[in-house]
């Protein structure tokens, strides 16, 4: 059986999958650009237009479910340690780009994707659900014809309510967000206030006494291939104040999640990246050593490391400082040799992206996010420059507001207005420190008001945007290969 035309647009030819009975493509309307879901044979459980034996379908909720029942591939699954790269993905459209990106760069298929990202916080702004996440990445890896493990993230888990939808989705890794329950007080308390803040703690849920604990930590160096580390009182109540209630939250969200997820399989990630003090190698032992002890099932750690990682930006901070920092939490990592280490805020990073893959040995997680919207908004500097510039205002009308769950450096007086810039000139506000940081943290309100235009734009353009993120994610992903 094949499937040879579609009337009323063009077939996406890598979608084609035909098995003895049934033939599935992703079609795409000429006039709107929208796409279909085309299916020839047994349509039972679809729903579309019946035209003869072919049913076209739009691409909704129930038509993912029924497509994933038949096409195994089109689920996501646990990852484990391997080398992983997560995919955000604020549009729902950027899955085909990053695909190619992969397949361009990573011809042995060493960095495992995950095409389903978005934190509880994005999809709050962006209007979306879980599951619309989870199916938008579908469709694109249909599109693409993708049939690799890949996996996809809930991310930033702050509370147990907010595992319930992505539970429900199927999503296979969970990033629990504990960073509300840190202390970073406690990185400059004194030695006496950390004493009376330990008297505070929740003992009776730490299954030890204080005292054991002290002996534990403090009795005798650690030991690791390449790195002794010599816990002192002050330096081991700086990492139980600071994290304790932390790993806490943490084993309770554990908990729930394995309750729910233990018959399928799932990558459990903790993160303590948005704290306000990078964590140390010390605490950084403190974390895996509890988590571990407390049979918790990570499969990643994602600790606040030196320096700045802003949104859409490099790197900033010693080069020479961050690599000797990293050294030492690699040999904690690779001492424990059971989980990976979670580089966040990890788009635009390429000061360290080799030194990171040196160290890391092949166990390493890098999550990005909005650096997938800034390319698509590149495209609309180029091709629609007026709705650039709507986008451009709004960005500074709304940039006080929007900026305040986010760490960033950007001044917004740096940044042009769009009366004051040329329509030539208006892409190169993509290379721009501020530019950047201005439209990224902004994407909320921009979406909020031109995210049809948007949705729409891209559709018209997806060749374009699929060129621009192949080209911009060659770099995030070669240093990995």
């Amino acid at each position: 059986m094949t499937l040879v035309s579609f009337p009323q647009g063009s077939i996406y030819r890598d979608s084609i999958v035909t098995d003895d009975e049934n033939v599935y493509a992703l079609g795409r309307l000429e006039e709107s650009g929208e796409q279909r879901l085309l299916v020839r044979g047994n349509t039972e459980g679809f729903h579309g237009q019946r035209k003869d034996d072919l049913l076209v379908g739009k691409l909704t909720t129930q038509n993912a479910a029924e497509l994933r029942m038949r096409l195994k591939w089109l689920s996501p699954v646990p990852l484990g340690r391997q080398t992983s790269f997560g995919f955000g993905d604020r549009l729902g459209s950027a899955t085909p780009g990053h695909i190619s990106a992969l397949r361009a760069v990573d011809k042995n298929q060493h960095i495992m994707p995950i095409f389903a990202q978005q934190s509880v916080r994005e999809n709050s702004r962006t209007g979306r659900t879980p599951q619309e996440v989870l199916d938008d990445a579908m469709w694109g890896i249909f599109q693409k014809g993708w049939r690799t493990p890949w996996g996809a993230d809930a991310d930033h888990i702050k509370e147990v309510p907010d595992l319930a939808p992505f539970i429900e989705a199927g999503y296979t890794f969970y990033t629990i967000d504990p960073s509300d329950y840190v202390d970073n007080e406690a990185q400059t308390d004194s030695l006496e206030a950390l004493r009376q803040k330990s008297e505070q703690l929740p003992w009776e849920r730490f299954g030890r006494s204080y005292q054991v604990m002290k002996e534990q930590y403090c009795e005798q160096p650690i030991l690791l291939e390449d790195l002794n580390l010599a816990f002192d009182e002050e330096t081991f109540l700086r990492a139980l104040i600071k994290y304790g209630r932390g790993i806490l939250h943490t084993a309770e969200i554990a908990s729930v999640l394995d309750q729910k997820m233990r018959d399928v399989g799932y990558d459990l990630e903790m993160s303590v990246d948005e704290t306000d003090t990078p964590t140390s190698v010390y605490e950084h032992y403190f974390i895996a050593n509890e988590l571990i002890t407390r049979g918790i099932p990570v499969v990643s750690l994602a600790p606040r490391f030196v320096g700045k990682f802003q949104k859409g930006v490099d790197y900033m901070g010693s080069i020479a400082e961050f690599k000797a920092e990293l050294v030492k939490h690699m040999a904690v990592l690779h001492h424990f040799d059971s989980y990976k280490v979670s580089v966040h805020t990890g788009s635009d990073k390429f000061a360290i992206y080799g030194i990171i893959n040196e160290q890391a040995q092949g166990h390493v997680h890098v999550k990005t996010a909005g650096t997938s919207y800034l390319e698509a908004l590149r495209v609309v500097a180029v091709e629609d420059p007026q709705l650039f510039r709507k986008m451009l205002d709004l960005a500074h009308k709304n940039f006080k507001k929007d900026r305040k769950t986010y760490f960033v450096d950007c001044r917004p007086e740096r940044v042009p207005q769009a009366e004051q810039l040329n329509d030539a000139q208006l892409p190169d506000l993509l290379e721009q420190f501020d530019a950047r940081q201005l439209l990224h943290v902004t994407f909320g309100s921009i979406l909020d008001a031109y995210g049809e235009e948007l949705e729409a734009f891209i559709a018209h353009h997806e060749t374009q945007y699929q060129a621009g993120l192949e080209k911009h994610f060659g770099r995030h992903l070669r240093p990995f290969c």
